[in-house]
């Protein structure tokens, strides 16, 4: 091939330049559920069922230490309800030390190819064992090995080592045998404070209704400026 064959890699891309017009139907407050969860059910079985979108279950859980220091990441939803979004992880990964110096926490739903997005801001509590417990069996075999392989965010020499905890594990645990829930692991629930639902709209006049919580277990909506 000579040269004049070669395929040009093209110009690098601009993100400045990338624009998408939205969706032209809205998000109106006369159409909103009665609660958030009750909405957010709604959204979520469209991204879910309709749209088919690949894990609409994956959120941004963004945390902060006692000096204010944020951190990010992206986990998977496993339950909400009217007390509020449930995820597990490593109690001593960087985001569960992170919630007990600081247990306020935001969830970001962000479900693009819809032009949605869902934003919980809350209070993160550890669920109880039982209820930990009862979801970490429901778990793969692999997935549960894991949970004891991995001393999460901490660091380690390499890919190796961790491999090696897991073929351990693997070998004491064999599949179809019961595998004991690690005492570092376990779920938040996340009790919301505030729900925003974002759709996108066209000219970047975005639809933003917020559910607030009220002293008395009521919810106001509030519309806000794109």
């Amino acid at each position: 091939m000579t040269d004049a064959d070669a395929v040009s890699p093209g110009p690098d891309p601009d993100p400045a330049a990338m624009r998408k017009q939205y969706r032209a139907e809205g998000l109106s407050e006369a159409g909103l559920a009665a609660t958030p969860v009750e909405q957010f059910a709604r959204w979520f079985k469209d991204a879910a069922v309709e749209a088919h979108l690949f894990e609409p279950n994956a959120m941004v859980v963004s945390t902060a230490d006692a000096e204010g220091r944020p951190g990010s990441r992206t986990v998977l939803l496993k339950h909400f309800d009217e007390q509020g979004f449930v995820f597990y992880t490593n109690y001593d990964s960087r985001k569960a030390r992170d919630l007990a110096e600081n247990p306020y926490v935001s969830l970001l739903f962000p479900w693009h190819p819809m032009a949605r997005q869902v934003i919980v801001r809350g209070v993160a509590r550890r669920t109880g064992r039982d209820e930990t417990a009862a979801y970490f069996r429901t778990r793969p075999h692999g997935s549960q090995l894991g949970a004891w392989a991995s001393v999460q965010s901490s660091v380690i020499a390499g890919r190796s080592d961790l491999d090696a905890s897991y073929a351990e594990l693997a070998a004491r645990y064999p599949e179809g045998e019961q595998v004991p829930v690690p005492p570092h692991w376990g779920g938040f629930r996340v009790a919301p404070q505030s729900v925003e639902f974002w759709q996108g709209r066209m000219n970047r006049l975005h639809d933003r209704l917020r559910y607030v919580a009220e002293a008395d277990g009521s919810w106001r909506v509030e519309r806000l400026s794109p």
